[in-house]
């Protein structure tokens, strides 16, 4: 993986699945299991889903999804977006012992990014929201001559 791919939608639920298809296409050519293939999209559809829904509340915009290598053989997945400020890792854990009357609406998706995730960043950068999961890429297979 030397290089960084990404893809531009309206920040509009009709584009999830093209961003969507867009994960499992590139997580299949970088030789993820199909496990970990459904644990990146599950994580990737909750955080756009959140942009699609809450980013944008007075205006339209983009979000942009971009793979590019990241430190210690991982995989970046860079999620960006110029709506209103929101630090994923800011958002409490919800207690998930307490009964499901006592339990609050919400939460649990960024709940399940931060756990199926190795890792979560997030940055503000002038206007734009910078959210960073990483993967730890699969081990390589080395193709035996029969």
């Amino acid at each position: 993986m030397d290089t960084s791919t990404g893809i531009v939608v309206p920040a509009q639920l009709v584009y999830l699945q093209k961003m969507l298809d867009f994960v499992t296409s590139f997580t299949k050519k970088a030789g993820f299991d199909l496990k970990r293939i459904h644990e990146i999209e599950l994580c990737v559809e909750e955080v756009l889903v959140n942009i699609f829904n809450y980013a944008y509340p007075a205006t339209t915009g983009d979000v942009a999804l971009v793979f590019q290598p990241g430190p210690e053989d991982t995989l970046e997945i860079r999620i960006q977006d110029t709506g209103i400020p929101f630090n994923i890792l800011s958002v409490n854990d919800p207690d998930i012992n307490a009964g499901i009357d006592e339990r609050q609406i919400g939460g649990l998706g960024i709940f399940f990014v931060r756990q199926l995730m190795d890792r979560v960043e997030y940055r503000r950068d002038h206007d734009r929201n910078i959210l960073s999961l990483f993967v730890k890429m699969p081990p390589q297979r080395e193709l035996s001559g029969g």
